[in-house]
This record gives structure tokens, C-alpha cells and sequence, in this order.
């Protein structure tokens, strides 16, 4: 076993890391603290970056696992408890850390497994709009899997209520032929059906815009995807609901960073806390939501 080989690197105007072991190559960017790819040596990759990310500061990319917190989407859609810890006047879809330089606390390994520390110091009170004090830190182990974790850790004197989401693009190779499974019988959030409540029937598969939010999901779920021989397994802790999206043709079209057809060759499962799966943090209380990612042959 070989000491992980670590290289800093530039895309347009954001600092990263790309770290290879002896089996698996990441790259980490320093703003969001977010993963951008993850691939086993030798296999497609597990984590898609869209051909046509945008490497702009205060932007997050069209990659990996974006960390969504605070708040998860519009926070005009997640619970009141949510929505009354900010005092700001406009409130960014997905929270207020995706955008910012994260300070890299570590990055420890050796042979195949490697660890990658961060932390938010802006969110101990010095986050725009949001006055509280939350130790934020976010741990990237890959190993024979992927493993990121996401605490939070409530200094303040009085109760902290978020939404949160590790918001993976898992790459696939045709989103009409992979299937999700773990979801039959659960209730799911439709949102693009006036947020309707409705019960899962099967595996989940893609024929059109998808945007669900899944309700008491399981600790494990997995994307079965025949063309490349391969199922990605996602168990998560810290988490009870799960949302599943993909943009289709019409919605791909509008979003600049993605390419027209990109929706083809990624599905989004985020690891989550939202709907009535917030977490009220009491002082000095602790909580980590994680996922581990990992592949096998069919």
C-alpha cells in the first residue's frame, strides 16, 4: 500500500484537491467544501461533474455532493421553525454555505483509506442573516467506500432548527435504464404535482422530470444501473427522508452549467433532513448526517 498522492489544483477560480489512493482517485473543491468527483480506478465514475460545470466563486457546481444548509431548496417550503431562524431579507435556495471557502482542517491517510476534514467558522455566528452559533464540520473518508458526514454542533443557549441535504449527482450510464430501489411502499412528496402526498409502487424508474422528496426512507437505498453492470449502494445515518430528482430534457436545457442531453448520465439521491425530518439541535446538542457510497457488480 502506497501514502495517497494529494494535488492542489485550480479550476477557474476554485481551489481543490485531488487525492488518489492506490484504488480510488476524489477531487474536493475548498469552496462548499464539496466533493466534486469520485471514481474507482478502473470503473465509470460513482459521483457525476457535469461537462459543463461553472468554476465561479459564490456559485456552487453542477457536481458531486453539494452541501445544502441551513435550509434545504426554498426555504419558503420547509417548516416554520426552519424559515424563523433567518433574518435575512433574500434567502438562497439551498442554505448559505454552498458558496463560501470552507477551511480545510486536515487531510490524513495512508494505503486505501484517506480522511478529509473541514469546517465553516461563518457559521458560529457570523453567517449573513442567520445569528446563531453552529459548529459546522464536514469529514470525507474514502476507503473501500465513500463515507461523507456532515455535524453540527449547537453552541448557542437556546434550540437551532435546520434542513439539510447532502445533495450527491451519482453518474449513471442512461437515467431511462437504471431503476432505484428501496422506495416501494414508501409516501413521497410529489412537487411537481402541487406537492401532493403520495405511496411508491416498486422500484423507482425514469420516463420524465422527477422531483420527489421520500418520506421515512430507509438507511440503505441503491441505483441498479445494467448498462454498466453495477449497483451503487447509498446507507445513510442521521437521515429519514431522501429526495430523488432529475431535471429531463426541457429543464436540462435551461440550466447553463449542465449540458442539453447531461440529464441522461446523472440522478441525484440526496442524503436529507427535511419535511418533517428537520432537526431542532437543543444547546449543546450534536448531529451528524452521513452517506456511504459504494459499488458492486450485478
Amino acid at each position: 500500500m502506497s501514502t495517497p498522492k494529494v494535488e492542489s489544483e485550480q479550476h477557474g477560480e476554485l481551489n481543490c484537491w485531488r487525492i488518489t489512493s492506490d484504488t480510488a482517485e476524489l477531487l474536493v473543491a475548498q469552496q462548499g467544501a464539496q466533493v466534486l468527483s469520485y471514481q474507482r480506478l478502473g470503473e465509470p465514475p460513482l459521483l457525476w461533474l457535469s461537462e459543463q460545470a461553472i468554476f465561479k466563486q459564490g456559485k456552487s457546481v453542477r457536481a458531486g455532493v453539494p452541501v445544502c444548509w441551513p435550509w434545504f431548496g426554498n426555504l419558503k417550503r420547509n417548516p416554520a421553525a426552519v424559515q424563523a431562524m433567518y433574518r435575512g431579507e433574500d434567502a438562497p435556495a439551498h442554505g448559505l454555505v454552498r458558496g463560501r471557502d470552507w477551511q480545510l482542517l486536515s487531510i490524513e491517510g495512508s494505503g486505501d483509506s484517506v480522511r478529509v476534514e473541514f469546517t465553516l467558522p461563518e457559521t458560529q455566528g457570523d453567517l449573513p442573516g442567520w445569528p446563531h452559533n453552529v459548529e459546522l464540520k464536514l469529514s470525507i473518508v474514502m476507503g473501500e467506500q465513500l463515507t461523507i458526514t456532515l455535524t453540527s454542533y449547537n453552541l448557542d443557549n437556546v434550540p437551532v432548527t435546520i434542513s439539510q441535504a447532502l445533495h450527491s449527482y451519482f453518474a449513471v450510464s442512461d437515467v431511462r435504464e437504471v431503476q432505484v430501489e428501496g422506495v416501494d411502499g414508501l409516501g413521497y412528496i410529489e412537487t411537481l404535482a402541487d406537492w401532493e402526498q403520495r405511496v411508491q409502487q416498486g422500484n423507482l424508474g425514469f420516463a420524465g422530470e422527477t422531483d420527489r422528496i421520500y418520506l421515512q426512507a430507509p438507511e440503505q437505498l441503491s441505483i441498479v444501473d445494467p448498462n454498466w453492470n453495477r449497483r451503487i449502494r447509498l446507507n445513510s445515518s442521521g437521515s429519514r427522508s431522501a429526495v430523488i430528482w432529475n431535471p429531463w430534457i426541457a429543464r436540462a436545457a435551461e440550466l447553463p452549467d449542465m449540458a442539453d442531453d447531461g440529464w441522461q448520465r446523472m440522478l441525484c439521491i440526496e442524503t436529507a433532513n427535511v419535511w418533517d425530518d428537520v432537526v431542532t439541535l437543543a444547546p449543546g446538542a450534536t448531529h451528524s448526517l452521513s452517506v456511504s457510497i459504494a459499488s458492486e457488480n450485478l
